[in-house]
């Protein structure tokens, strides 16, 4: 399992390069690699952006599924079904983008978001 305590873009982006070089030695696939890459980004920058200032981030492999949690020093609950922003606006596909990738999502207070990725 790893942990990390993320204030800011420094800090996420240490904390992806060390999450990707793990996941690698553990002889995940590399497209699974770059998708975790990618939710946990979208995940991690909604709840610095949403959530307060710092995010709790945390990743394990739990037989053929990785799971990451990502929650806020405050409570953010995103909303329940994800919707694809038009063209033109500047924000509101992350969680589109996570949910297209991710087995499934939820909620709670006590771990934030988590979703389910399948090690293919």
């Amino acid at each position: 399992m790893m942990y990390f305590e993320i204030g800011d873009h420094a800090a996420l982006q240490a904390a992806l390069d060390t999450m990707c070089t793990r996941l690698s030695k553990e002889n995940i696939p590399e497209g699974v690699v770059f998708d975790s890459k990618l939710v946990v980004n979208e995940l991690v920058i909604n709840v610095l952006r949403h959530g307060g200032g710092r995010a709790f981030f945390r990743a394990e492999r739990k037989g053929d599924e990785l799971l990451f949690s990502v929650r806020g020093e405050k409570s953010f609950c995103p909303p329940k079904v994800s919707r694809c922003s038009s063209l033109s606006d500047e924000c509101g596909r992350g969680l589109f983008l996570v949910d297209a990738v991710c087995l499934r999502r939820e909620y709670s207070e006590q771990d934030g978001i988590t979703v389910y990725m399948k090690l293919q």
